[in-house]
């Protein structure tokens, strides 16, 4: 099999905007009340809003690849803090014994990245997130990978966090 598919997802994933929906359908560019206000769009929703934060964007990515037989992972990182809580969802795939991680929404590090196993990959990920997002206010004690299932329904914010907090605990040493 051939990466030709990739072409086919981009093509459906460049309308998409950063930004996010709230419950009542209001479009945010901005991140003023995400916490109190966002809803966790299904792929169908972002494909009609064309507006979303990580969360959202890779439900559809999730959605588009099994529609070409590409089986994923998708994991959820974040920064316990008493300020903001960072956080950043990524997918991850296999081809041809290596990993790939295809990326949307972090707009300076979209496009497919390759890797030669899931350890290298995750361990990119985090350090990227690290050095993009945290900067001086990283505490590795803080940092929590988790390996997540597609949420069946729209989930609110504190949800899509206790949610994704249920899945599996990545130890990247272990991998």
């Amino acid at each position: 099999m051939n990466m030709d598919f990739i072409k086919g997802i981009d093509v459906k994933m460049s309308p998409i905007q950063y930004g996010w929906v709230d419950k009542n359908g209001v479009k945010h560019t901005d991140m003023a009340h995400y916490a109190e206000k966002y809803m966790l769009q299904m792929p169908d929703q972002l494909l009609e809003s064309k507006l979303g934060v990580c969360w959202d964007q890779i439900e559809l990515q999730r959605k588009l690849f099994a529609d070409v037989g590409i089986a994923t992972r998708s994991f959820f990182i974040v920064h316990y803090d008493e300020d903001k809580c960072p956080t950043h969802t990524f997918m991850l795939f296999e081809h041809n014994n290596k990993t790939f991680w295809y990326e949307h929404a972090w707009a300076v590090l979209r496009g497919l990245h390759k890797y030669d196993n899931l350890k290298t990959a995750i361990s990119d990920i985090r350090n990227k997130f690290i050095d993009n997002e945290l900067g001086d206010k990283y505490n590795p004690q803080n940092l929590v990978i988790y390996e997540y299932d597609a949420p069946k329904e729209n989930l609110s914010c504190l949800d899509f966090y206790k949610y994704c907090e249920k899945g599996k605990q990545v130890q990247i040493d272990s991998l």
